[in-house]
């Protein structure tokens, strides 16, 4: 065995766009309980304004979202300018607050929002636009390999 046959050995293997992806969702999920978990409890149980809410818990899931994928998902996180790649993502992630937050609350006074089922099922509209934009913008511009 050469020293380049080592190397290539103790080299973590790259993950396809699939297995990316699957991870990023497994992991947005875990996310998503927290994100979701805030945002019922600062809505439904203290009663805090939709848009506090949202804004409160957004910021929990994402913080939580940027460690793990940053971790697990994306190879390419820990290579090259780590600094400028944290920019990029606090850049990529405020632009997808406004996204996601925005959506909500106009889907919220859009329909009128009284139910909680209302709030749920737009919270996961809001969601689910924000995932598809983040993996994007993550795995071909932040954290590509």
């Amino acid at each position: 065995m050469t020293v380049a046959d080592t190397a290539a050995n103790t080299e973590p293997k790259k993950l396809g766009v699939l297995a990316q992806l699957m991870r990023f969702i497994i992991i947005g999920g875990g996310c998503a309980v927290i994100d979701f978990g805030t945002y019922s409890l600062l809505l439904g149980v203290l009663g805090w304004p939709i848009w506090l809410s949202k804004s409160i818990s957004f910021i929990l899931g994402t913080t939580a979202s940027y460690v793990i994928n940053r971790k697990f998902t994306f190879q390419g996180a820990g290579q090259g300018n780590t600094t400028a790649k944290a920019g990029a993502f606090a850049v990529l992630y405020t632009t997808t607050f406004f996204v996601n937050m925005g959506s909500n609350q106009v889907l919220c006074v859009l329909f009128n929002a009284q139910e909680p089922w209302q709030f749920t099922l737009f919270w996961v509209i809001a969601q689910g636009l924000g995932t598809m934009i983040n993996f994007i913008m993550l795995k071909l511009l932040i954290f590509r390999d």
